[in-house]
């Protein structure tokens, strides 16, 4: 990836992948997440625009699957195992998350990069 100094990168992309944790019946990923179309984008508050209907992470459980993988708060999900998150409906991310017979979730994220949080902290 090109990039030039001094000039911030706004997003990088981060392949994740998740072994849920299993407790019981249940598999847990350990985080939760906002956003689908048919969400209002501007009670998000990781819509950088306030229109931006994608599907973000909105809370890591400490010390839970997901935050030992990387994942963090205020990532955007563009994948779940393949599957394209962009134009889904927040139920219909939550079943791709949490499909059954999946042990493992592999994620395509994008993140807001260092700068562009240094840089947002600085002006509010």
């Amino acid at each position: 990836m090109s990039f030039i100094p001094g000039q911030p990168v706004a997003a990088v992309v981060q392949r994740i992948e998740i072994n849920k944790l299993r407790q019981g019946d249940n598999l847990i990923l350990g985080f939760s997440i906002g956003g689908g179309i048919d969400q209002d984008p501007g009670q998000n508050p990781f819509s950088e625009d306030k229109t931006d209907k994608g599907i973000y992470v909105t809370k890591v459980t400490p010390g839970g699957p997901a935050e030992v993988a990387g994942l963090m708060m205020g990532d955007k999900i563009m994948q779940v195992n393949g599957w394209d998150m962009t134009m889904v409906t927040h139920d219909q991310a939550r079943k791709r998350l949490t499909k059954k017979n999946e042990e493992v979730v592999r994620l395509l994220v994008t993140r807001r990069s260092l700068e562009d949080a240094v840089r947002n902290s600085m002006m509010h």
